[in-house]
């Protein structure tokens, strides 16, 4: 009796068809280009400019994010398996004190320039409506109130 039914065993010694693709690595000068021609280019040739590289518009964020911050040297965009920085596993970057601080004031001064520009708008409406009931008012006093029979 053969207990062997004819298919091979999956670790077979067969050679695997499509060897496995490796990563690309970035250097920091590389990627400081691509984000400085990405954002100086027209709206409409931005997607050229992926294409043509072979990147995703993720690249551009992660390194526009790690050049603004300060770490496009640190950030491995794509680097060899095994050496997973915390931006290329996914992870965020830990914020450091004064960051969080000035993005908070940021927000606040944003949220404070549109209060300020509402509060204008307001005052200037204000403004606009006490001179109409003024010029409404003087000429009530001007006309003469009609009479009764």
């Amino acid at each position: 009796m053969s207990t062997s039914s004819g298919k091979q065993p999956a670790s077979g010694g067969g050679a695997d068809p499509a060897p496995k693709p490796s990563r690309r690595v970035f250097s920091p000068e590389y990627k400081l280009a691509i984000v400085a021609e990405y954002e100086n280019a027209p709206n409409g040739e931005k997607g050229a400019i992926l294409r043509r590289e072979g990147l995703y518009s993720s690249h551009i964020i992660e390194w526009t994010r790690a050049r603004d911050a300060g770490h496009l040297g640190r950030v491995d965009g794509g680097g060899k398996a095994g050496t997973a920085t915390p931006a290329a596993a996914g992870s965020r970057v830990k914020k450091s004190a004064d960051q969080i601080e000035l993005e908070k004031l940021r927000r606040q001064n944003e949220k404070l320039q549109a209060d300020l520009t509402k509060t204008r708008m307001a005052l200037d409406i204000m403004g606009k409506a006490h001179a109409l009931l003024e010029e409404v008012s003087g000429s009530a006093d001007n006309d003469n109130p009609p009479r009764r029979s």
